[in-house]
């Protein structure tokens, strides 16, 4: 159930945010390997993305790559999130007094971030994809990959390339799901056990979940930015008849080629954007957990007649 409620909490949030997701995966594509000034400049900034995109794609092309997105958020929070409540259920999080344990809570949340970034791999491939096309060439940028829908991309992909294909930028993916995970869940935790201990708020006020996102998404999209970026270029680039990428060979090769083409600030391309739709994403994705644990919670409590499986493997009433 920890498993399942995760991936609707993230489910959720990924509908409200995918419009940012593909301004901010097209923001990160402009000008690829091109030093300030050497290229056409098509998005200026996350509002002006939002409206070229809109104006000459459609409103429509703000939800590309809806479908492998909402899967990806499924998988990838559904198992990092889902893992890291057993985590804590284990006594893995905490410290004797039972407060989050900022070290213990940071290697969970990053190791069940990674093995989310292990399973989603296939579905985060095609949502880049899908979100780097455009309907209108005037404003390509970066490889064009003309998919139509989900499952006949996963086949396509499949049949020319190969099962290993789907993992091919996971040398990026995994470590930025890692970092994230590091940084959001202990920050989110620990900032919300610091304002529920003030009482600024009510118990079981929003303000409380809304105050402790925001601080966990800013910290995030900060840290988490150059892994974005160089996952964007990653999963994204074109690649030859066995499948490997004709730009990038690895993670440390295209963080070298990223520093000398664009310098270091070409890590941080789209980073508004990132934080405009990490922050509401961290506050959607996190406050939809903890109400949705909450009134799981208060189910059981009301519910004792249901059997359930403990996390020790033993049937409980």
């Amino acid at each position: 159930m920890e498993f399942v409620l995760g991936g609707l909490s993230a489910v959720g949030a990924g509908v409200f945010t995918n419009p940012l997701e593909v301004v901010k995966t097209r923001m990160q594509l402009q000008g690829e390997l091109q030093a300030k000034g050497n290229y056409s400049v098509h998005y200026k900034n996350v509002f002006h993305a939002a409206y070229t995109i809109g104006t000459k794609e459609g409103l429509r092309a703000l939800q590309k790559g809806l479908v492998p997105a909402l899967w990806f958020q499924w998988v990838v929070n559904g198992t990092r999130l889902g893992l890291y409540q057993l985590g804590d259920e284990l006594g893995l999080t905490r410290n004797k007094d039972g407060k989050t344990n900022l070290l213990c809570s940071a290697i969970v949340a990053s190791t069940t971030g990674m093995v989310g970034g292990v399973l989603s791999s296939p579905f985060f491939l095609i949502k880049t994809q899908f979100q780097s096309h455009a309907n209108d060439k005037s404003i390509a940028v970066g490889q064009q990959h003309q998919h139509t829908k989900m499952i006949p991309a996963f086949r396509d992909i499949y049949r020319k390339y190969g099962l290993l294909s789907f993992w091919r930028g996971s040398t990026s993916s995994i470590p930025k799901i890692g970092v994230a995970s590091l940084v959001q869940i202990p920050t989110y935790l620990k900032t919300l056990e610091f304002v529920k201990s003030k009482q600024i708020f009510q118990e079981r006020s929003l303000m409380n979940p809304f105050c402790a996102s925001m601080v966990a998404g800013l910290l995030m999209s900060l840290v988490m930015a150059p892994f974005d970026l160089m996952s964007t270029r990653f999963y994204n680039q074109g690649v030859d008849a066995n499948g490997k990428g004709l730009i990038y060979k690895n993670l440390l090769d295209c963080g070298i080629k990223i520093y000398k083409s664009e310098g270091p600030l070409g890590f941080y391309k789209g980073w508004t954007v990132n934080y405009f739709r990490l922050g509401p994403h961290t506050l959607l994705n996190l406050v939809l957990w903890e109400q949705l644990r909450y009134y799981y919670h208060e189910y059981e409590v009301e519910h004792p007649e249901i059997v359930k499986w403990s996390i020790h493997g033993h049937f409980k009433k």
